[in-house]
């Protein structure tokens, strides 16, 4: 089930979390929630399914791609590998 708005979805999104794709894929792991954007934990970031090029720094997901939280997961509505490929780096 979706949510509404932006407030909606990111309300029930809180540390620690497991970030998983639509098939069940982990993305990350939440730090926290900037604005519009899901903060994942710089510890997924070698993680992913290119290798892992990216340790080192924050990777965010845009709060519009949240399907819904089940329980200690945030679930969203792409697939792992589409979810990876909208990954913002900072």
């Amino acid at each position: 089930m979706g949510y509404g708005n932006s407030t909606e979805r990111t309300s029930g999104i809180r540390e620690h979390m497991e970030v998983i794709g639509a098939d069940g894929v982990h993305i990350g792991t939440v730090d926290g929630v900037e604005g519009d954007r899901i903060k994942l934990t710089k510890k997924d970031s070698g993680a992913g399914f290119e290798g892992g090029t990216h340790s080192g720094h924050h990777h965010y997901l845009s709060t519009g791609l949240v399907a819904g939280i089940e329980g200690d997961k945030v679930r969203l509505s792409a697939n792992g590998d589409v979810a990876w490929g909208m990954l913002e780096e900072e």
